[in-house]
């Protein structure tokens, strides 16, 4: 019987090891830590956002130069398929009012325990503890140092963030592949906050849009005592990095003549809070930014409610980044996701260069990379 390797036991390399499995390879899956999916797991407990049910070609908008390379796989795997498969699992979905589709138990532990009983009942056996250190598949395991011959191997060790939980990056020093550096994605921004803002750490700031270079995205992000974080700054954070200034939209929904209207009523014996409070209905959290950023106010206040700067001192650390940018270069792929100088050795998920946002779509294509990585092992190796 012919066998796999899988390196990497997130969604990307159980999605390879479910496919070669049920090819008919006998599969070995080789996991760094004590547990598997932990990055899988924690992303669920504040409810697994597996996949965003929109139109396809805007799905496909948000992988941004890497979506030709990814286009046949998501055609293949893309978000009905992956309602799909969870349903296929015993779980029950929903699709929330943004699009976002979740498990309606919202954690991730449920779909994974009915996920890892099937890779049992198909055979897949799954190592901890065997820590991948380089060389023709030499791990450290508890029992000492292991070595693994397979027929074929799927790569999916993951990205660089979030070491805790096993993506630590450490491949890159060993794998002698073309690859981009790492960086940070969906990731917070430090800002180095005045003492009046520390009230509202913990904050939510709902109703917004947020801008950075071509970029205009309707959203909610947090403000915190290390500076801004949250969906909104996670779906522009890469013009962000990339050096685009941010800009926020306090009242989306009304232009700047309208703003004007109402700013031009009569202030009367109110505080400036009070009076924007009321004509505007902008909250506390809004007109602290607002004095943030923008004080000593202008006398036309119009174009600065529409388009505030937010001055910001650079990403957050990519180790407490969601996700990461970088890793092996697509190029030095072939259509199947082998790599190209190494035949029979594949790779998937994080540790590819391709980023995205939050939303459902980092684990759509998570999943989608690892099914077509195992099939084109599966094919490969004869099977």
């Amino acid at each position: 019987m012919k066998t796999a390797l899988v390196i990497g036991a997130g969604p990307a390399g159980l999605m390879a090891a479910d496919e070669m499995s049920a090819a008919g390879l006998r599969v070995v899956v080789a996991e760094a830590k004590p547990s598997v999916a932990r990055k899988f797991l924690m992303a669920g407990k504040s409810g697994l956002n597996l996949t965003k049910d929109e139109p396809f070609e805007r799905f496909m908008s948000a992988f941004e130069e890497a979506g030709p390379v990814l286009r046949p796989m998501l055609e293949a795997f893309g978000p009905k398929e992956t309602v799909a498969w969870a349903e296929g699992l015993g779980q029950e979905m929903f699709t929330g009012s943004t699009g976002r589709v979740f498990p309606k138990m919202m954690k991730a532990s449920p779909l994974l325990r009915a996920w890892l009983a099937r890779l049992a009942g198909q055979g897949v056996e799954i190592r901890t503890r065997w820590r991948w250190v380089g060389g023709a598949y030499r791990f450290e395991t508890p029992e000492g140092v292991q070595e693994i011959a397979p027929d074929v191997t799927v790569l999916a060790c993951g990205g660089a963030s979030w070491a805790r939980l096993g993506s630590d990056g450490a491949w890159a020093g060993f794998l002698d592949v073309p690859k981009a550096p790492f960086q940070p994605a969906n990731m917070g921004f430090v800002v180095d906050w005045s003492p009046h803002m520390a009230k509202h750490f913990g904050a939510p700031v709902k109703g917004v849009a947020l801008m950075a270079g071509d970029q205009r995205v309707r959203g909610e992000f947090v403000v915190s005592e290390q500076g801004l974080e949250g969906g909104g700054i996670y779906a522009v954070s890469r013009r962000m990095r990339e050096g685009e200034t941010l800009y926020l939209d306090l009242l989306p929904d009304l232009d700047e003549e309208a703003l004007r209207q109402r700013l031009n009523r009569p202030r009367g014996k109110a505080s400036m809070a009070n009076f924007l409070r009321k004509t505007l209905k902008l909250d506390p959290v809004k007109q602290a930014l607002l004095m943030e950023f923008a004080r000593p106010l202008p006398k036309d206040l119009a174009p600065v409610l529409k388009a505030l700067p937010i001055k910001h001192a650079g990403p957050r650390p990519m180790d407490q980044a969601i996700s990461t940018a970088g890793g092996i270069r697509l190029e030095a792929l072939d259509k199947g996701l082998m790599l190209s100088a190494k035949p029979g050795v594949f790779a998937a998920g994080e540790m590819l260069d391709w980023e995205a946002p939050t939303g459902g779509y980092l684990l759509t294509a998570c999943l989608a990379t690892g099914r077509w990585a195992g099939q084109n092992a599966a094919h490969f190796s004869g099977v």
